[in-house]
This record gives structure tokens, C-alpha cells and sequence, in this order.
């Protein structure tokens, strides 16, 4: 396909929303690294966003040569930049190094990251996937609990509510949900996410890290999900009616850091092991919390007259939007 000229950053979040359920999501990656290399985009200062989601979409589909290319040439479009997008994207760069097994190479590039874990509310999610694909999950968690320490030193007490804690709620969301799936008995600080947690539940609030409920599958997806179980949907339309309503209510609440994690059977599959249950209870549980601390999402909600981002190509307004009333 052929993306439209001038890209806008609207426009690219458009195609994030839409390019993972799309019929050649590769191609719209090849059509963004040339908008992006071409003078493509109204803002030239764009490039690096177009160039990272270009890398994203390759990644999903296993092209590590394509991915690490765009994410190449991302990292190298954000120049000096220090601000988060610019560090996802050499997380990002990072992290498929360490897919294609080249961690020698990889590893430098995690460690400049480690300081950013305090700075940006997104940072613990892309700085822990690299380092997680990258086989070191332990090493991560000793990250992230160094970062948790040195902002209570420096805040002197604990948060009140998740809003007090500001990037401290996502640093302890973070390693929470980390310390689980490696097993680890709870400590202090874990008792310390469930608390700021549960006040944010009682305040009528959801957890904006929470991932059980915006696990999306596309069409192609859900249609290879094995029917013992209505877990996600009895049909696509319901899955989706399901997950706009939990956005939904979500932003209701005032949270504006909704999301929709990209599912895939073959991860789902691969999450549950040897002989393991793909869609038991706790597979599915686990397989969110991984997907969690990964850099693929797709932001929500788009614009009206947006496509809609489940990418069946409709405007959302025609779409998913009336299946939060339905």
C-alpha cells in the first residue's frame, strides 16, 4: 500500500492503531521508512516516531533484518535527542539485537538507559522488554528496584494515592509485575504497589498498568485462537465491543495512558510452554503481564473520523466507538 503524503504525527498514530491488523503490515513499515527518508512527513522532526513504528511492525513479524534497519536509522534520525522517544527507540534497537542473538552488541546500548527509569512514566516498560528478551530478567528487577529506592529517598515518604506517586507508581507497576513472573516472594515494595494499587481501585480508578483486559487480537488473530475458550470474545465483534468498553471506562476515570496490547497466538502459544495450557486461566494472565512489559501498544482512542484502531479499515466512529453503548 501507499501511505498518503505528509504524514502527520495524528496520521502516524492513525497507522499505529490500524497497522498490525492491516493485510501487509510490512509494507506500511517500508512505505514509512521512505515517507520518513523522503520528506514524506509535514514534520520532518517526525522521522524517527515513523522510522521506530516502521521497526515495531517488522518485529511483530519476526523480520529482525527489516526491524533492526528501521530501528537503525530511527535511533539515528533522534540524533542527541534525551527525551522517551528517542531512548524507546534505542530500547527498541536494543531489543532486537538481542532477538537476533547479537547481545554482545546489545548490551552497551541497555546500560546508558538505566538512568532514565526515574525520568520518564514509560521507561520501565521499554528499558525491562529489552533487557527481559535480552535473558536478563533478575538484572532488570535489580534495575528497577535500585530506581524505586532513589526516588523514596528522595521523596522522603511514601505516596499517598498512585497520582502522589507520580513515575514511582510505574516503576513499582513495573517491577511488581516483574518480581511476579519471576517468582519472587513479595517484599516491601511489593506491598507498597498493591497498596497504591488498591487505592486507586477504591477510588473508582483502574490500574493504567493493568493488563488482563486490553489483550487485542486482530481478525486474523482471534480467528486462530482454538474455540474451548470465550476468554476474549465469543466473536470478534464482541471481543472488540469488550475492550472499547474497558477503554472506555478507563478514561472515565481520568487515566489518559490507555492502551491496547497486541496479541498473537504464536505468543500465546509459546508463553504456555511444552504441553502447557495456551488458554488457561493463568497462561492468559501471565501471557498479559508479558506483553506488558513490552514497547508494542496501540494508543487509544483515535480521532472520530480516524480508522479505527481494531484496523478493519472502518472510521472509528463507524466502528468500535458505538460498542461501548452497545
Amino acid at each position: 500500500m501507499s501511505l498518503k503524503a505528509n504524514l502527520t504525527s495524528a496520521d502516524l498514530d492513525d497507522i499505529r492503531q490500524s497497522a498490525l491488523g492491516a493485510a501487509d503490515p510490512l509494507g506500511i513499515a517500508a512505505d514509512l521508512a521512505a515517507a520518513a527518508g523522503s520528506g514524506g512527513l509535514a514534520d520532518p522532526q517526525d522521522a524517527g516516531l515513523a522510522l521506530t513504528l516502521a521497526a515495531e511492525i517488522a518485529e511483530s513479524r519476526s523480520k529482525l533484518d527489516a526491524a533492526l534497519r528501521y530501528a537503525d536509522a530511527a535511533v539515528g534520525s533522534f540524533g542527541d535527542r534525551d527525551d522517551s522517544p528517542a531512548a524507546a527507540a534505542r530500547a527498541l534497537r536494543a531489543r532486537i539485537l538481542f532477538r537476533a542473538g547479537r547481545g554482545d552488541e546489545a548490551n552497551p546500548l541497555v546500560e546508558p538507559l538505566r538512568p532514565l527509569l526515574t525520568r520518564y512514566p514509560d521507561a520501565p516498560a521499554y528499558v525491562t522488554a529489552a533487557l527481559v528478551v535480552g535473558g536478563r530478567a533478575r538484572e532488570a528487577e535489580t534495575w528497577l528496584t535500585e530506581a524505586v529506592q532513589e526516588v523514596l529517598a528522595e521523596r522522603g515518604a511514601d505516596p499517598a494515592d498512585a497520582d502522589d506517586a507520580g513515575v514511582l507508581f510505574f516503576l513499582l507497576q513495573q517491577r511488581h509485575r516483574l518480581r511476579h513472573a519471576l517468582g519472587l516472594q513479595h517484599d516491601t515494595h511489593d506491598n507498597l504497589a498493591e497498596r497504591l494499587e488498591t487505592r486507586l481501585a477504591n477510588a473508582g480508578a483502574p490500574d493504567p498498568t493493568a493488563a488482563a483486559d486490553l489483550v487485542f487480537w486482530s481478525r486474523d488473530e482471534f480467528g486462530k485462537l482454538v474455540t474451548e475458550t470465550e476468554a476474549y470474545g465469543a466473536t470478534w465483534d464482541e471481543h472488540r465491543a469488550r475492550l472499547e468498553r474497558e477503554l472506555v471506562r478507563r478514561a472515565g476515570s481520568g487515566r489518559a495512558d490507555t492502551a491496547l496490547l497486541p496479541g498473537s497466538v504464536a505468543g500465546l502459544t509459546a508463553q504456555a510452554g511444552p504441553g502447557g495450557d495456551p488458554v488457561s486461566a493463568e497462561n492468559r494472565a501471565a501471557y498479559a503481564r508479558t506483553l506488558s512489559t513490552g514497547a508494542a501498544r496501540l494508543p487509544w482512542p483515535p480521532e472520530r473520523n480516524g480508522s479505527c484502531w481494531c484496523g478493519s479499515g472502518l472510521k472509528y466512529k463507524k466502528c468500535c466507538l458505538p460498542r461501548a453503548r452497545a
